[in-house]
């Protein structure tokens, strides 16, 4: 395996890129563009690179379904930390075109309800048409294929176009999150500010059967932050569930849910156990009473007197 080959969703320019260049680590690592989040994490799973940095969620669109939909399938992967983007996009053309002269654009489908009403109040005309990524629409701009590409602004001079317009969002804040994902190994210690990201199966579709996962978290006093259904493909009503929740493996609440969890579902996937973006264990949510390791300890305790007979 390559220790120091980082891939990421390519090509050259990209919001991923960007992100990927904020981690220190970057700085002394090959840096290599893939042309899609399948392409990236496979030369992960071959040994071709230690790491790789994709889109998994944005603020506007929620997950990403092509990164959701590959940790969930093949060789398990693991995540081991994440990356907060905030996103404005420039309209990107070549040297001397007006906005009165742009008739297609193009950017990545995500890009889309991103820029949707910018578009509407401004090029009600113009056919939009998804390309691989925003740098990839900016590649096709250079080549003439369309009239102008939503990227970042940074990705103008890569391709040799002008940005026409700038910070341009619908949704004030908007940000993508990004995760660095390697082969299986053990999880980094808790900071106390964390998140563990998981797969869950259904054993079967019956009345209550998501409120039965929900469950296994909401009476130890774990928080999610995400949840967001996929379909298996083994037919229409087949999911399985994308969950973020708060806490580390290492933190009892979480890891009796995810024992829980093992126990009610045909299959779990644990996709590791990371760092917050931005959040340090000072500013991270209080836990309910009854739910830290101490807690959990004491019961534990209570319960082992009670079977010995030491008493209550």
């Amino acid at each position: 395996m390559s220790a120091t080959r980082y891939t990421y969703l390519g090509p050259e320019g990209t919001f991923t890129e960007a992100a990927l260049r904020t981690l220190p680590e970057a700085a002394t690592r090959e840096l290599a563009p893939m042309v899609s989040v399948p392409a990236a994490l496979d030369a992960v799973r071959n040994g071709e690179a230690a790491a790789a940095l994709v889109p998994i969620e944005n603020s506007v669109e929620g997950g990403v379904t092509a990164t959701l939909d590959e940790l969930a399938s093949g060789r398990p992967l693991m995540i081991y930390r994440e990356v907060l983007l905030p996103i404005a996009f420039a309209l990107l053309v070549r040297p001397g075109t007006k906005l009165a002269d742009i008739k297609t654009v193009t950017g990545h489908p995500v890009a889309q309800p991103q820029v949707r009403n910018w578009l509407r109040a401004h090029l009600p005309a113009a056919v939009w048409e998804s390309a691989a990524s925003n740098a990839d629409g900016a590649r096709l701009v250079q080549e003439g294929r369309f009239d102008a590409a939503f990227a970042g602004e940074f990705a103008a001079s890569t391709y040799g176009l002008e940005a026409l317009v700038t910070e341009i969002h619908d949704a004030e804040n908007a940000e993508t999150r990004f995760v660095l994902v390697g082969r299986p190994a053990r999880p980094a210690a808790p900071t106390g500010a964390d998140k563990t990201s998981m797969v869950l199966w259904l054993r079967d579709d019956h009345p209550g059967a998501l409120l039965e996962l929900l469950q296994e978290f909401a009476v130890r006093g774990v928080n999610l932050m995400l949840i967001q259904s996929r379909p298996t493909g083994a037919g229409i009503g087949n999911y399985c569930f994308a969950v973020d929740a708060e806490g580390h493996i290492a933190d009892r609440r979480v890891g009796e849910a995810l024992m829980g969890l093992k126990r009610i579902c045909p299959k779990v996937r644990f996709l590791g156990s990371y760092p917050r973006a931005g959040v340090s264990a000072d500013g991270a949510r209080a836990l309910r009473p009854g739910t830290s390791d101490a807690d959990f300890t004491a019961a534990a305790d209570w319960l082992a007197r009670c079977q010995d007979g030491r008493g209550a």
